[in-house]
């Protein structure tokens, strides 16, 4: 008993302290300020339910919240708490002010499954792992040096996909002077194309595509779709725990299914590599980005968290998803737009007559002088960002936010489309205004550093390949309107209604009328 009783003693005391501070921290916490939160949150789903409204997307939705209870207010999302911020203020004091600690990703059920179990660095939580592995991306494919090396690979990509649209117009223009293109299939085809020649060092889709490589891109573009749909629409499982208890896992099944599927086409492209890099006539100077991850595989300079053929398909599926539904999606809405405003594409036509002409084909150099061009696609931007609520952050720490306590574990909503509609900062704010970024808001950039427009985000999760996914938007849009007339085959305006999900796509397809509008010497030879 003598030995048990200083133990006893020294236990109620740790015992009495902890108590103590536990209690004094939740009454200091309960005396902070909180953030507004709107009524009509019900027990367990909290305000799932509100933004589950019939015909209305959520951006909308939190958008007409904003306007009631205010640019910054509180969610509760079944079990996860979640602060939605509305205009640039309280951007830039949730993502770049408390930059450091909300820094996160909510590890949700459907991105594990997407993400190789995150070791996809885009849907990884704030780690030593997502440092490495977004450093490496960065200085492998995505800085501006890297970048302008590829140039050249993006632009031949695209000139290929116009020779082909030609090829095809050429076979019919005996039965009719003008073709019609589905311009989502078409853009998604080009981005590809140009993704996968760099990442995978070929282009997979067209008409002197192998047929197998064709098959397995098409396979990854449509599980990516599907995926981003999933992800979109989020699983109550993750929200609602008690969901996951009672077993209803009818998504986690379907994404599982997805993921395997993908994981088929990656590995058959990594094992394709590694016979390359067998065989003697394998040339690094030669290497694509796959290449690259392989030979930091060899040198040992890729993290150790996860098996490295696990990193290597990780990575790459994050770049090929980062990129092509983005990219597709914003050439799809901006074709849209310029359909539905033909002034504004008749100057598109007439400023490329007047920097490119009509004698010679588009060059890498003449994309910066495409000024009006460039508007056009920040306008798009602006109006039908990508992603109308970015991918979901997590605060992995306690912080304030303009004055109030937002604890570890919220969810950071940040409604992109709001904050870049917001009428104080752009007037006539659902007017397609081009001309606004020659004029007014000529000096406001995509990069993050104006938080009025950030269609990429900002901070350190800001999308780190805004430079490579611009220079791929520019030289298709470019390319496509320099060799083609485009017109809609209707009088009727073009439908702008869109489907959400990770990716903001246009719900019904956009069908064009084109026709070739250099001399056909500059098209190339017609291929039968």
């Amino acid at each position: 008993m003598e030995f048990q009783l200083p133990i006893i003693i020294f236990l109620f005391i740790f015992s009495c302290c902890y108590l103590s501070r536990k209690w004094l921290k939740i009454r200091v916490v309960s005396e902070l300020k909180k953030v507004p939160s709107p009524q009509g949150s019900w027990p367990i789903i909290g305000h799932l339910h509100l933004l589950n409204k019939a015909g209305k997307l959520p951006h909308h939705v939190l958008g007409a919240m904003a306007d009631k209870y205010g640019p910054i207010f509180m969610l509760n999302l079944g079990s996860r708490p979640a602060l939605v911020v509305s205009n640039w203020e309280m951007t830039k004091e949730s993502m770049c002010i408390n930059d450091a600690a909300a820094a996160s990703r909510p590890e949700l059920s459907v991105s594990k499954n997407f993400s190789y179990n995150f070791a996809m660095f885009g849907l990884a939580s704030y780690s030593p792992y997502w440092r490495d592995m977004r450093k490496i991306t960065h200085l492998e494919l995505l800085s501006i040096p890297r970048v302008d090396q590829v140039k050249s690979v993006m632009l031949s990509e695209v000139m290929t996909s116009l020779k082909e649209l030609y090829t095809r117009w050429g076979g019919k223009k005996k039965e009719m002077e003008e073709i019609s293109v589905e311009m989502k299939r078409w853009f998604g085809d080009v981005t590809v194309n140009m993704l996968l020649k760099i990442i995978i060092g070929k282009r997979c889709v067209g008409p002197n595509a192998v047929k197998e490589d064709e098959n397995d891109a098409l396979e990854l573009q449509m599980r990516i779709r599907e995926s981003f749909h999933l992800m979109g629409e989020g699983l109550l499982r993750d929200y609602i725990p008690l969901v996951a208890k009672l077993g209803f896992n009818g998504h986690v099944k379907a994404m599982e299914k997805i993921a395997k599927r993908i994981d088929v086409v990656l590995e058959r492209w990594l094992l394709e590599h590694k016979r390359k890099r067998s065989a003697n006539d394998f040339d690094q100077k030669d290497g694509d980005f796959m290449d690259s991850l392989i030979s930091l595989c060899h040198a040992k300079e890729l993290p150790s968290y996860y098996d490295q053929d696990t990193i290597i398909k990780a990575t790459t599926l994050n770049v090929i998803a980062g990129g092509t539904e983005s990219s597709t999606v914003t050439l799809t809405w901006a074709m849209s737009l310029l359909l539905n405003n033909p002034l504004a594409l008749e100057k598109a036509y007439q400023e490329l007559d007047q920097v490119v002409g009509r004698d010679r084909q588009l060059k890498e150099s003449d994309i910066d002088n495409l000024v009006y061009l460039q508007a056009i696609v920040k306008e798009t931007m602006r109006l039908y960002p990508a992603g109308p609520l970015l991918g979901p952050r997590e605060f992995y720490k306690d912080c304030f936010v303009a004055g109030y306590f937002v604890p570890k574990g919220t969810q950071l909503i940040p409604n992109i489309w709001k904050i870049q509609t917001d009428p104080r900062v752009w007037p006539d704010p659902f007017e397609f205004k081009p001309e606004r970024f020659l004029t007014t808001h000529k000096d406001v950039g995509l990069k993050g550093n104006n938080f009025e427009l950030i269609p990429f985000g900002t901070g350190r999760r800001g999308c780190p390949g805004i430079t490579f996914g611009l220079q791929m938007v520019h030289f298709a849009l470019a390319g496509f309107l320099h060799s083609f007339n485009v017109k809609s085959p209707t009088d009727k305006a073009i439908d702008m209604r869109e489907h959400f999900g990770m990716a903001n796509e246009k719900v019904v397809p956009l069908n064009v009328l084109v026709t070739p509008r250099l001399p056909l010497h500059l098209h190339g030879p017609i291929v039968m």
